[in-house]
């Protein structure tokens, strides 16, 4: 195959800023440390850290016609990711969001929702975007066109074709359900945040919300726990609790993709449960140590090294 891994869905450009402690009065001027551009989405930011760790990547979605998407582009294109598959539309901005992280990592948000409305991914794409052993659709919730039967269509021609599914989501809430629940018996890792988890099954625990999305037809549950941790839960029975690590951290944002990014790259090494859920929290941690999605990684190497050498919380 040309590719370990196809991303599909959520493609964002992020202005970030920090430390924000408010937003000044009519035109005056706070000054702040740090401003930065990253490629983010439960896409985007998956994508930069699967190719970081060193997969061969191929990015699927979409983006405007406009300088916001050139920036994508090439910022794509230096970490050696595919974008033949990346859709240009005319007429429409590149998604793009503004976050002003407050000192406490907290990152309030304002967003454009654009290009990724508007995308979907057509029949004849097919070969390509499956031309890859793990297909990781992320965004779902905010993919106005894919979201829905579009999905289940896309998530069945994976299965038919052989592949492992991995899956996470974004603006998760009860009436997301509707549109989730009918992907769960095609997707083999179902993996959101444990808030996302909670906010769409109405359960509390993880052992339930797992239960919820295992009885509907996932094959497997990886929830991240935030500062606790992260939640294993197989349909064989199997369940794994596995502690966060003890780290500064900066800024959240893209934490969730990176534990994403950092899951797929075990699957790809073929490593064990309990080191693949490690490896992908040492991925989350090391971008929570920075400002931006693409923060912290730096190699797959570097992230093996990092998880002998961090403390484990409590």
């Amino acid at each position: 195959m040309r590719y370990d891994v196809s991303v599909i869905g959520l493609y964002i450009l992020d202005v970030l800023g920090r430390p924000v402690t408010r937003i000044p009065d009519r035109g005056n001027v706070d000054f702040i440390e740090e401003i930065r551009l990253t490629v983010a989405g439960t896409a985007g930011g998956t994508v930069v850290d699967t190719a970081k760790l060193g997969l061969r990547s191929l990015a699927v979605g979409a983006i405007g016609d406009d300088e916001k998407a050139d920036w994508v582009l090439l910022t794509l294109e230096k970490h050696g990711i595919d974008t033949s598959a990346m859709q240009r539309l005319k007429g429409v901005p590149t998604s793009a969001t503004i976050l002003n992280v407050r000192p406490n990592g907290d990152r309030p948000a304002l967003h454009v929702r654009g290009a990724s409305d508007h995308f979907d991914v057509p029949a004849s794409a097919y070969d390509q975007v499956f031309d890859a052993p793990i297909i990781h659709l992320g965004g779902t919730g905010l993919l106005k066109r894919l979201d829905g039967p579009a999905s289940a269509t896309l998530l069945k021609e994976a299965k038919k074709r052989g592949r492992t599914v991995t899956f996470d989501l974004i603006a998760a809430s009860a009436e997301t359900l509707g549109i989730v629940e009918p992907l769960l018996p095609h997707i083999d890792y179902f993996m959101p945040s444990i808030e996302e988890a909670r906010d769409m099954s109405g359960q509390s625990s993880p052992e339930d919300c797992a239960r919820f999305y295992l009885d509907r037809g996932a094959a497997c549950c990886v929830f991240t726990l935030g500062g606790e941790g992260a939640f294993y839960a197989h349909g064989n029975g199997t369940r794994l609790t596995s502690p966060a690590y003890d780290v500064k951290v900066v800024d959240t944002t893209g934490c969730g993709d990176a534990f994403d990014g950092g899951f797929i790259a075990a699957l790809h090494h073929k490593m064990d449960v309990e080191t693949g859920l490690r490896f992908a929290q040492a991925s989350a941690g090391l971008v929570a140590t920075g400002l931006g999605s693409d923060a912290g990684i730096v190699s797959f190497e570097h992230t093996l090294q990092v998880m002998k050498e961090w403390k484990i919380k409590g």
